[in-house]
Protein backbone atom coordinates (compact mmCIF):
# COMPACT_ATOMS: atom_id res chain seq x y z
CA UNK A 1 0.00 0.00 0.00
CA UNK A 2 1.27 3.46 -0.91
CA UNK A 3 2.52 5.74 1.85
CA UNK A 4 0.63 9.00 2.27
CA UNK A 5 2.56 12.25 2.54
CA UNK A 6 1.10 15.64 3.43
CA UNK A 7 2.64 18.67 1.74
CA UNK A 8 1.99 22.02 3.41
CA UNK A 9 2.88 25.25 1.61
CA UNK A 10 1.09 28.54 0.96
CA UNK A 11 2.55 28.55 -2.57
CA UNK A 12 0.36 26.58 -5.00
CA UNK A 13 3.27 26.10 -7.41
CA UNK A 14 5.47 24.57 -4.70
CA UNK A 15 2.62 22.28 -3.58
CA UNK A 16 2.07 21.19 -7.18
CA UNK A 17 5.76 20.46 -7.74
CA UNK A 18 6.10 18.49 -4.49
CA UNK A 19 2.84 16.65 -5.19
CA UNK A 20 3.81 15.80 -8.76
CA UNK A 21 7.26 14.56 -7.70
CA UNK A 22 5.88 12.36 -4.92
CA UNK A 23 3.02 10.94 -7.01
CA UNK A 24 5.48 10.04 -9.79
CA UNK A 25 7.35 8.01 -7.19
CA UNK A 26 4.30 6.09 -6.00
CA UNK A 27 3.22 8.12 -2.98
CA UNK A 28 -0.29 9.36 -2.18
CA UNK A 29 -0.38 13.08 -1.41
CA UNK A 30 -2.61 15.29 0.74
CA UNK A 31 -2.16 19.04 0.20
CA UNK A 32 -2.70 21.81 2.75
CA UNK A 33 -2.35 25.58 2.26
CA UNK A 34 -1.02 26.42 5.75
CA UNK A 35 -0.49 24.99 9.22
CA UNK A 36 -4.11 25.52 10.28
CA UNK A 37 -5.41 23.73 7.17
CA UNK A 38 -2.89 20.92 7.74
CA UNK A 39 -3.95 20.32 11.35
CA UNK A 40 -7.62 20.26 10.30
CA UNK A 41 -6.88 17.70 7.56
CA UNK A 42 -4.73 15.57 9.88
CA UNK A 43 -7.72 15.17 12.18
CA UNK A 44 -9.43 12.98 9.59
CA UNK A 45 -6.57 11.60 7.52
CA UNK A 46 -3.76 9.18 8.33
CA UNK A 47 -0.43 10.32 6.91
CA UNK A 48 3.00 8.69 7.07
CA UNK A 49 5.01 11.90 6.69
CA UNK A 50 4.60 15.68 6.60
CA UNK A 51 6.61 18.05 4.38
CA UNK A 52 6.03 21.66 5.41
CA UNK A 53 7.13 25.17 4.56
CA UNK A 54 8.32 27.39 7.41
CA UNK A 55 6.86 30.81 6.55
CA UNK A 56 3.08 30.60 6.07
CA UNK A 57 0.05 32.69 7.07
CA UNK A 58 -2.33 31.61 9.91
CA UNK A 59 0.04 29.00 11.38
CA UNK A 60 3.70 28.70 10.37
CA UNK A 61 5.79 25.55 10.04
CA UNK A 62 7.09 25.66 13.62
CA UNK A 63 3.56 26.04 14.97
CA UNK A 64 2.41 23.20 12.75
CA UNK A 65 5.18 20.89 13.97
CA UNK A 66 4.29 21.64 17.59
CA UNK A 67 0.63 20.96 16.81
CA UNK A 68 1.44 17.68 15.08
CA UNK A 69 3.75 16.56 17.90
CA UNK A 70 1.05 17.35 20.47
CA UNK A 71 -1.19 14.70 18.84
CA UNK A 72 -0.26 11.22 20.18
CA UNK A 73 -1.10 9.66 16.78
CA UNK A 74 1.61 11.74 15.10
CA UNK A 75 4.21 11.95 17.87
CA UNK A 76 6.75 9.94 15.81
CA UNK A 77 5.60 10.86 12.28
CA UNK A 78 8.54 12.23 10.24
CA UNK A 79 8.27 15.96 9.50
CA UNK A 80 10.61 17.57 6.97
CA UNK A 81 10.88 21.33 6.57
CA UNK A 82 11.00 22.50 2.95
CA UNK A 83 11.89 26.18 3.07
CA UNK A 84 14.03 29.02 1.74
CA UNK A 85 15.38 29.50 5.29
CA UNK A 86 18.85 28.06 5.72
CA UNK A 87 20.12 29.81 8.87
CA UNK A 88 21.38 27.47 11.56
CA UNK A 89 19.22 29.23 14.19
CA UNK A 90 16.04 28.44 12.21
CA UNK A 91 17.13 24.83 11.75
CA UNK A 92 17.71 24.52 15.51
CA UNK A 93 14.26 26.02 16.14
CA UNK A 94 12.76 23.45 13.76
CA UNK A 95 14.62 20.58 15.40
CA UNK A 96 13.60 21.78 18.87
CA UNK A 97 9.95 21.80 17.75
CA UNK A 98 10.33 18.25 16.44
CA UNK A 99 11.37 18.47 12.77
CA UNK A 100 13.02 15.32 11.41
CA UNK A 101 14.87 16.99 8.54
CA UNK A 102 15.36 20.13 6.47
CA UNK A 103 15.43 20.75 2.71
CA UNK A 104 16.30 24.21 1.38
CA UNK A 105 14.38 25.63 -1.61
CA UNK A 106 14.88 25.61 -4.49
CA UNK A 107 15.21 21.84 -4.39
CA UNK A 108 15.79 19.16 -7.00
CA UNK A 109 13.00 16.57 -7.32
CA UNK A 110 15.48 13.70 -6.87
CA UNK A 111 16.77 15.34 -3.66
CA UNK A 112 13.23 15.42 -2.28
CA UNK A 113 12.60 11.77 -3.21
CA UNK A 114 15.93 10.71 -1.68
CA UNK A 115 15.05 12.40 1.63
CA UNK A 116 11.53 10.87 1.63
CA UNK A 117 12.92 7.37 0.99
CA UNK A 118 15.55 7.80 3.68
CA UNK A 119 13.04 9.07 6.24
CA UNK A 120 10.29 6.57 5.47
CA UNK A 121 12.75 3.67 5.19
Amino acid sequence: MAKTIMTVDDSASVRQMVSFTLKQNGYDVVEAVDGKDALAKLAGTRVDMVITDLNMPNLDGIGLIKGVRANPTYRFTPIVMLTTESQESRKQEGKAAGATGWIVKPFKPEQLVAVVKKVLG
